[in-house]
């Protein structure tokens, strides 16, 4: 049973964190979802608070929905902080928040390199760091990571790839860490292609007909993967039925960890 457990989802505001927040709080979870409301670099997110807000009261659901920049240590404790306030306790943690500016090392800049490191690396260190001692406290809990293909390499994507493959190694060494204490830590990685987030459609400059017309992998379903895919399996990790589960990948949407395929040569005329 979900109903009572307190879950905190990082960019739980827009795009596949919307769909977990969503999913837990029609699960039963106290959720905490929180993100920024400007819009980020390479991404169509933005209002992400009033958005999720207008959803969840649209469903009869509730959450506490918050603006907080997921690289800042004092939000992110100040955000744990009011949590343990507000409900007594945290059982989950999914470390969601991304930013994926597409280019080569050659072509990535210092900042934007360290601004990607900050939210997609730095940023679950600081959410875990935060959690971790009250879980250890209540004798447990759960961790989820939202990973990418991309973690084990894709062209284009140098600096995204680095942040995601560091979110692997992270996630493998809190699961070591934290066996002992009843700490789960597993990975999902979304795959099958044109799943609608502000990172995915801000590759395309905000052209969402453009993203959506791609030609895909898609998945075993017979179509292509969705946010609420991702959620569902968020959700199993989370769950009683996962109990057992540490230190796991888990593809939805089929063969993202093979990565490529390799792109054209460059026409150099």
């Amino acid at each position: 049973m979900s109903a009572g457990r307190v879950a905190i989802i990082s960019g739980g505001t827009f795009g596949i964190g919307k769909a977990i927040s969503i999913t837990l709080a029609r699960r039963g979870f106290q959720v905490v979802a929180f993100g920024l409301d400007a819009p980020q670099i390479s991404s169509t997110a933005e209002n992400g608070g009033a958005l999720l807000r207008a959803e969840l009261a649209a469903q009869g659901l509730q959450a506490d929905v918050l603006e907080a920049d997921v690289s800042k240590a004092a939000d992110v404790d100040s955000l744990v902080e009011g949590t343990i306030a507000r409900h007594g306790r945290i059982d989950a943690l999914v470390n969601n928040a991304a930013i994926g500016p597409l280019g080569t090392v050659l072509d990535t800049s210092e900042d934007v390199w360290d601004r990607i490191m900050d939210v997609n690396l730095k940023g679950a260190y600081l959410c875990c760091r935060a959690v971790l001692p009250h879980m250890i406290r209540q004798g447990g809990g759960s961790i989820v990571n939202i990973g990418s293909g991309a973690g084990w390499g894709k062209p284009n994507m140098a600096a995204y790839s680095a942040s995601k493959g560091g979110l692997f190694a992270l996630g493998a060494a809190l699961a070591y860490d934290h066996f002992h204490q009843r700490i789960r830590v597993n990975t999902v990685v979304p795959g099958g292609g044109r799943i609608v987030t502000g990172m995915s459609v801000g590759r395309v400059g905000g052209d969402l007909p453009l993203f959506t017309s791609r030609s895909v992998a898609g998945t075993a379903a017979g179509r292509v993967a969705s946010g609420e895919d991702i959620a569902h399996a968020v959700a199993f990790l989370l769950s009683d039925e996962a109990t057992t589960i540490s230190g796991t990948v888990i593809d939805v949407g089929c063969f993202a960890h093979q990565g490529g395929p390799i792109p054209p040569r460059p026409d150099r005329r």
